[in-house]
This record gives C-alpha cells, sequence and structure tokens, in this order.
C-alpha cells in the first residue's frame, strides 16, 4: 500500500489480513491436535512428542509471519493509531461469527504488542476485555454427553460400558466389561454415603478425549441424588491393548492431572469457552487461564491470566507487594503479588558469584522449558512485558532491591513501576523453608518426592544443574516441583564423571581440584555435600535415592534417551491405578 491509500481500506485490507492469518493459525492447530487420536490407537509415542512440539511452535510462527506482512501492508501507516482503531473494530466483525472469538482476539492483541510494545495494554488498538457478550455465537453441539441409566437401573458398570464404547477407539479396548466393572467398583465406593447405597442417576462426560505423552483421559461429572463428582478416566495403551489404568474422582487428582507443572493435551474442541466452562464445573478452584492451558491455549491462558492481575490490583490496599520469604536468588528477584498466589521473576542487571551465566541464556532456559515436556516437575512460566502497576503495590523494601538490582529492567515513576520483561508463575513453598517448618512425617514425603522429582526430569532428558533445595518448591498438594532455570539444562548435554582418586592427601584440602574439569562435566557425588540436611533427613535421602549420587543412573538415563525409550510419567500416584485393587482381568 502506498501513502495515497485510504486509511479505510488500510484498516479492512490489515484486518483481513491478521484473520486470514488466525484462520490458517486455527486450522493446522486442529489438524495437529486432530492427530493424537490415530497417534494414541497406533501407539506412536515418539510422534506424540514430535506433534505436541509442533503445536508449541506454531502460534510463535505465525505471528511473526503476519508482523511482517503487517509491516508490509502498512508501509508508513504501520503506527497510525487511527489506522488500527479501525483494524480492530474490522477484525472484531469478521471474527463475531467464530466459536473461537476469544482466541482470535488474543491473536489480534499478540500482533498489535508486536508493533507498539504498548506499556500496560492500550483499550482502542487492544482487546483488554472481549468485545462480545459470551458467547457471541450459539451451537446445538453440546461440549459434553450425557449418560443415564436405563429403565430405570443402578447398574453404573453399564453406564461406563457405554461410555467406553462411544470413544473413538472403542474397538481396540480389551475386555471392556470387565474393565468398566471394575471402574464402576472405585466409583461406588467412593459415592456410597455412609452405610446408605448411592446410586449414579448421570454422568457427563466432555466430547473431547484429553491425549498426553503415552496417556488418553475421558473428563467429567458424577450425578448423585445428593452430591457431584468429578470423573477423570485414565486410558493406557500397552501392547495387550487400551486399558483403564486409572480412575480419579476427587478434584484433587483432576487439579493435579491438569497441574501448571504439566504439558498441554491434546484435545480437540470448536468451541474452547464451552470446553474450559465444562472443566471450570468439575475444577472449581482452577483459574480459566490454567484451564486455557491446558488444551493448548496458552495466548490466550496469559490473557485471562492478566485480566485476573488487572482485577486484583485495580485498586490498592493494605497489602503490597513483597520480596519472596527464602533466599535471595542469585539471578532473579522474586517477589509476591498480594490478594494471590502469584509470584513475579524478574532477572537482576548483574549476576552475583560464582554464576557465570549471562541475560539471554537465562531467557533461553526459560523458552526450554516452555517448548519441553514438563514431565509434571516444572513449574509454567508466563512471560510479560511492559507490565504496568500503580506504585503503591510496592513495599519500601520491594523498591529498594528493584532500584538496585534491576533498574535496567524496571522504571519507577511518580505514580506507576513499568517493568520491561517479567515472569509470572504460581507461588509454591520453597522446599529448604518446607522442610524446617514440617513435621517428620510430611519432611520424609517431600524429601522423598524430591528425589522422584529429580528423576521424572532425568528421564524427559532433563538436569536441573543446580539441585539445591531452596530450587525446589512443594505444592498445594505436596508435590515437590522445579523453578529455578539458570543452571537447567538437556541431561543428554552433561557429561557425568567420578572424582578421580586423590593423588596425595593434601589435595582433598585444597581449594581447587586436583583433576581437569570441563564445562559440561557433571560428578553427582559432590551433589549431596552442599543440601544442607540433618542427618536424619540425609538418612532418609539416600535409603530412597542414594543412586543419584552415583554415575550409573545418570548414565543409564542417557542410555534410555539416547535408545529413544520414552517413559510415561503418572500424573497420579501408584495406588490410584486400577491395576492394584480390580479383580484378576484376562
Amino acid at each position: 500500500m502506498n501513502k495515497s491509500t485510504p486509511g479505510s481500506q488500510l484498516a479492512r485490507t490489515g484486518a483481513e489480513a491478521i484473520f486470514e492469518s488466525f484462520d490458517s493459525f486455527h486450522n493446522q492447530f486442529k489438524a495437529i491436535t486432530l492427530r493424537a487420536g490415530n497417534r494414541f490407537l497406533n501407539r506412536e509415542w515418539p510422534d506424540v512428542q514430535k506433534d505436541a512440539a509442533q503445536r508449541l511452535g506454531l502460534y510463535r510462527n505465525m505471528v511473526g509471519e503476519i508482523e511482517v506482512e503487517i509491516r508490509r501492508l502498512l508501509e508508513d501507516a504501520l503506527v497510525d493509531r487511527s489506522v488500527w482503531i479501525a483494524m480492530k473494530s474490522v477484525y472484531s466483525g469478521l471474527i463475531r461469527r467464530r466459536n473461537d472469538w476469544e482466541i482470535a482476539e488474543t491473536y489480534f492483541n499478540s500482533v498489535t504488542r508486536r508493533i507498539f510494545f504498548t506499556v500496560g495494554v492500550d483499550p482502542q488498538i487492544e482487546f483488554v476485555n472481549t468485545e462480545f457478550d459470551t458467547p457471541p455465537t450459539s451451537t446445538s453441539n453440546n461440549v459434553y454427553r450425557s449418560y443415564l441409566p436405563k429403565n430405570g437401573s443402578t447398574d453404573a458398570a453399564e453406564l461406563l460400558l457405554r461410555i467406553l464404547k462411544d470413544c473413538e477407539f472403542k474397538v481396540k479396548i480389551q475386555n471392556p466389561d470387565q474393565w468398566a466393572a471394575a471402574a464402576a467398583e472405585q466409583i461406588l465406593r467412593h459415592v456410597e454415603t455412609g452405610n446408605e447405597f448411592t446410586p449414579v442417576e448421570r454422568i457427563d462426560v466432555a466430547g473431547s478425549i484429553f491425549y498426553r505423552s503415552k496417556g488418553a483421559y475421558l473428563l467429567g461429572r458424577i450425578m448423585t441424588a445428593k452430591c457431584q463428582w468429578p470423573l477423570a478416566i485414565a486410558l493406557q495403551h500397552p501392547k495387550e491393548g487400551i486399558e483403564i489404568d486409572a480412575v480419579l474422582l476427587d478434584e484433587e487428582g483432576l487439579s493435579i492431572l491438569f497441574s501448571f507443572t504439566r504439558s498441554y493435551f491434546l484435545a480437540c474442541t470448536d468451541r474452547p469457552y464451552d470446553l474450559v466452562r465444562f472443566l471450570k464445573s468439575i475444577m472449581p478452584h482452577k483459574r480459566i487461564a490454567e484451564l486455557y492451558n491446558a488444551i493448548g491455549y496458552n495466548k490466550h491462558g496469559k490473557t485471562e491470566l492478566y485480566r485476573d492481575i488487572v482485577h486484583f490490583t485495580s485498586e490498592c490496599g493494605s497489602e503490597q507487594f513483597t520480596l519472596s520469604p527464602g533466599k535471595p536468588g542469585l539471578v532473579m528477584i522474586v517477589f509476591n503479588m498480594a490478594h494471590d498466589d502469584l509470584v513475579i521473576k524478574l532477572i537482576r542487571d548483574r549476576f552475583r558469584s560464582p554464576k557465570t551465566t549471562t541475560r539471554n541464556e537465562v531467557i533461553e532456559k526459560y523458552d526450554l522449558v516452555f517448548r519441553h515436556d514438563r514431565a509434571g516437575r516444572l513449574v509454567e512460566a508466563h512471560t510479560f512485558e511492559h507490565l504496568k502497576f500503580d506504585r503503591c503495590w510496592f513495599s519500601d523494601e520491594l523498591l529498594d532491591e528493584l532500584r538496585k538490582e534491576a533498574h535496567e529492567t524496571v522504571v519507577i515513576q511518580e505514580s506507576d513501576v513499568i517493568i520491561r520483561h517479567a515472569y509470572v508463575e504460581r507461588r509454591v513453598t520453597p522446599l529448604d523453608m518446607y522442610l524446617r517448618t514440617a513435621g517428620p512425617e510430611s519432611a520424609s514425603v517431600a524429601l522423598v518426592d524430591y528425589g522422584n522429582a529429580i528423576k521424572d526430569l532425568a528421564v524427559s532428558n532433563i538436569f536441573p544443574g543446580d539441585m539445591l533445595l531452596k530450587n525446589f518448591g512443594v505444592t498445594r498438594h505436596g508435590r515437590v516441583v522445579f523453578y529455578d532455570y539458570d543452571e537447567l539444562c538437556p541431561l543428554m548435554g552433561c557429561n557425568f564423571r567420578k572424582i578421580p582418586p586423590a593423588r596425595f592427601e593434601e589435595d582433598e584440602l585444597a581449594d581447587e581440584p586436583w583433576y581437569l574439569v570441563g564445562p559440561n562435566d557433571v560428578f553427582p557425588e559432590e551433589m549431596a555435600r552442599f543440601l544442607g540436611l540433618s542427618p536424619e533427613l540425609f538418612k532418609i535421602l539416600m535409603q530412597h535415592h542414594a543412586d543419584l549420587f552415583g554415575v550409573a543412573f545418570w548414565l543409564k538415563a542417557q542410555d534410555a534417551i539416547r535408545a529413544g525409550e520414552i517413559i510415561h510419567i503418572l500424573p497420579y500416584p501408584q495406588n490410584k491405578r486400577l491395576i492394584q485393587t480390580r479383580p484378576h482381568i484376562n
């Protein structure tokens, strides 16, 4: 377009280009997601991982392409606000009949922010809140199916059998009658009220099947006369055929299944809004943002998270943002948000010794975590740029820390604080603090799970780098997760070695090692020296995870990855598996 092109024509051309780009994104996203069913049916596990990685990178690639196109189309009018205001209006009209209008609005925002680098938000050229009464479209297809007993029957097994037979891979489920009976036994035991038999009146099941790694999940809710219960039927596909592996019947179990430490599901739906609201009905304490994340719409999840942040910070109160408790990080400044379970993390201007990494390397580590299978152990971090808060939210101590350590990232004005680059994460309790206050049994459980977390990361090709307790946290469900990524790296990039014998007694007392250390060398036996555990807790750790401090475990994990072995990390404990409780199934 040249300078003489009318603004209205520019606006329509630009809006249509973004709309066509979004439509292409939607079609490719859906095509990748739709492959998940056949991948599970045919046990194509490496391809499942490739599809998940491809879908993760799709949004960024598509927005990058349309940014280039918009710059070409608008030329001198690129930052003409009147053109963009008109573009937003035209675009709004184009998406009003779509079932994924909210995702389309976020897509437009992503393009505008690539062009304008807006501080805070600009409602004239961005969809700060949706433009529509939600939902703006109607549908004849319900997001879930309802299963009612036939002819007054109280047979829950018959209901489950019908649910299984409606699955897209029904022909592959082995012994469906027996699996349904075993699952029904678990359900009836769970919903029983005292000694009173409580019949199941209805089961609602989402029409979407949720795929992730080697698992497939049916999500729904169980209705009785007295209560509603969440339901997740976990399916696996060993060589013998598809089988029910577990039945989850409480919100905590489903919340862990949908945790912010897990990779996204591949779950195909034409109306994300409806599916998210159905999931919210069975996990009422989950943020809407987390549910959008879980089904792969992480950019809109970020939009919903930002709306939450705006809501919680609309008016200053007595509570303020404060530095997070625990040992300060050498690379990151971390502070808690008032009235919320979130933390904001900023990269320091300069890193304290002995850290030798760079700012760009830290950003790359966070990007690696985004692209990688998080194995239920890596906390999701949303990247935000140009955040703007009222200064009244910041404690004096926090402002002093930001002035001294992050003046290249933070602008402190008379009435506002602007943060140019930050990560927003869910808050967890640092493991070292948790162990100091927990009772002996809770501390023991957490320490054993700390070892499990390291092993889960290892089999998914992640080495934490820094295994200090302060870099791990405990969630509200008691799970141990990792959140300090500046030393994280692929396990296959590490060279695990034994410490060679000392030549002389003086060698072991020297400040420097008596042996050569390469840049990727790791000496597992050194790890235990810096944990700072009491003798009692160290004994417990060694009873369960002594292999972490030897070379053999790490070399075996590398061999498995090299051989293409994919380990399915269960999102539920072993005692929830049906195989533990069901009668023998031939």
